[in-house]
């Protein structure tokens, strides 16, 4: 019997949705030669993560085993499966494989960073295939919300792997490539060893819709506004933006594009030669010279994001243009949870201003890029494997997927990120735990969630911040009273005096009583500084701040 395994270990994506970063091995235990699916990043919140730029995934143990990383394979240019790619790659230089349109963001990313156009290599889809130590990789096309979204056949001594990445079952998708059932039965006829599949809409019992489907509301709808017609989808998203696009050209308004995400997806796909009939749009400058009416306007920022086209608008202007009473704001895109609140802010923004909104509440004017059960059903269907394995979504859709797939007679195994799962035998089995998580990038700089700068920085929002600042002579003697500066608290407590004069004082009681000991011990005298200005702030307003003790001393 060989001593090879053949692993997957998912290190981001898999229970959670974003983030997607997958890892498969074939070798001897801990000797595995290494591909990695996909380096993608999630998105920070105030709650959580405030100040902070992206997250991405927690790349230490690729890392540590660079030598055995055979190469980067990309599915889809969306940002939770490309983002990381510029911001990780130096750590892990393995060569990075996407299809056209990917590969021509991934570029772009990379140049951000400074790296050569050639560590990205461009390939064909099915049936060509990359050799990557013991892997022969192919790309092969599956409908999406985004053009040329591939699923991977890995081939390895211990048989095939079908990594759907982010799918849905359409075949009229407007742009890219329909869903081919019988190329997929064709691929899987031979024998699958595992089907790692998207989990997304696991709980939607209704088929998926067509994006077809929508471009005849949206049109209609283009039709009866009057007024500037203001529409919002995701950027990546080419074939609705095409669909509102045209819609707009049908309906005799000109059509402007607003924000650089925007800009830059259309432009890739029009290099690539995958955006066809996409109506001539004109300048900013030049919408202002146009009736509202005849108006347009395809705008960043679907998601409630506050540097984008859409929340500019509903600050008052962008680009010189503005909103006013009967235009309308279309969201063309469902709102990703977390997300409700900015969305709303902007909502509210625009009915101030007379503005009506159009959301998707009637399931008119979107279609989910992601497979409802029925599909994934049907994935199961086709593709007939020995092992399911869900990712792409939260733990309780990968638990609810691997239910279906059981109740079909497959294996299944729940498989969340940092969980390396065995697939040599007949049924999957838990391998190793991996140390995993997540890296915030924060300005210019990467740190580790663990590293407690993101807790310091929320502890510090809700409780605000003291500074105490402290002079010891040559005698060890206080010289003058203690000083503070406080930031995010109330100027007055509970005894309407000035809460500084309060801590002030209080810590001036303490230093005059203060023995010669704890004068002389930095720590002790931090200590107890900061005891007391939380207690004495505890009184004043009912909070406990965070304190920053600086003590000098002269010599």
């Amino acid at each position: 019997m060989s001593s090879n395994r053949l692993i997957y270990l998912p290190l981001g994506g898999a229970g959670e949705i974003g983030m997607n970063c997958y890892v498969y091995g074939y070798g001897k235990p801990d000797q595995e030669r290494l591909i990695v699916v996909d380096l993608g990043v999630t998105f920070p919140d105030m709650d959580t993560s405030p100040g902070v730029d992206l997250i991405l995934p927690d790349i230490a143990w690729l890392e540590a085993r660079r030598d055995r990383i055979e190469a980067i394979f990309i599915t889809h240019a969306h940002e939770d499966h490309v983002g990381a790619v510029g911001h990780t790659w130096e750590r892990l230089g393995a060569p990075i494989y996407a299809r056209a349109f990917t590969a021509n963001i991934a570029r772009r990313k990379m140049s951000e960073h400074g790296y050569s156009d050639d560590s990205v290599t461009t390939v064909s889809k099915w049936p060509d295939t990359v050799q990557a130590g013991p892997f022969s990789v192919g790309f092969l096309p599956i409908s999406h919300s985004i053009p040329e979204s591939s699923a991977l056949v890995i081939d390895s001594p211990e048989g095939r792997v079908m990594h759907t990445g982010d799918f849905k079952i359409d075949r009229t998708p407007v742009v890219g490539e329909p869903f081919d059932h019988d190329l997929w039965r064709a691929v899987s006829k031979d024998g699958v060893r595992a089907l790692v599949c998207d989990s997304t809409n696991i709980f939607s019992p209704h088929a998926g819709r067509s994006e077809a489907s929508v471009g005849p509301e949206i049109e209609r709808l283009m039709r009866e506004m009057t007024g500037m017609v203001v529409a919002t989808t995701f950027a990546s998203n080419i074939a609705r933006l095409k669909t509102l696009a045209q819609a707009a050209d049908r309906a005799g308004r000109s059509v402007c594009l607003l924000g650089r995400a925007m800009r830059r997806m259309t432009e890739a796909a029009a290099e690539v030669g995958i955006l066809h009939d996409f109506p001539a749009t004109i300048s900013p400058e030049d919408a202002l010279n146009v009736p509202r009416e005849n108006l347009m306007l395809l705008v960043t920022g679907s998601q409630g994001e506050r540097r984008a086209a859409s929340a500019q608008l509903a600050n008052g202007k962008y680009m010189g243009l503005t909103m006013k009473d009967g235009d309308t704001f279309l969201f063309s895109s469902k709102t990703i949870p977390g997300n409700e609140r900015g969305v709303i802010r902007i909502m509210n923004q625009f009915s101030e201003m007379g503005v009506d909104i159009i959301d998707d509440s009637s399931g008119l004017y979107h279609v989910s890029g992601h497979a409802n059960r029925p599909d994934i059903e049907e994935m199961h269907d086709i593709v007939k494997p020995q092992i399911v394995i869900p990712m792409h979504g939260e733990h309780r859709h990968l638990r609810e997927h691997v239910k279906i797939a059981e109740g079909k007679g497959l294996a299944g195994i729940v498989a969340v990120n940092g969980m390396m799962i065995d697939l040599s035998g007949n049924a999957p089995r838990v391998a190793e735990y991996i140390d995993t998580g997540r890296t915030y990038l924060d300005g210019t700089v990467q740190y580790g969630a663990m590293d407690g700068i993101v807790r310091d920085r929320i502890r510090m929002a809700l409780n605000g911040h003291v500074i105490i600042t402290t002079i010891i002579d040559e005698e060890g003697e206080p010289l003058g009273d203690p000083w503070c500066e406080v930031m995010g608290l109330p100027e007055m407590g509970r005894n309407n005096a000035p809460l500084v004069d309060v801590l002030e004082q209080d810590l001036s009681q303490f230093m005059n009583r203060a023995a010669d000991k704890t004068l002389a011990n930095d720590d002790t005298l931090e200590k107890e500084l900061r005891k007391i200005a939380r207690s004495s702030a505890m009184s004043e307003i009912g909070k406990k701040p965070e304190v920053t003790v600086v003590i000098s001393r002269l010599s």
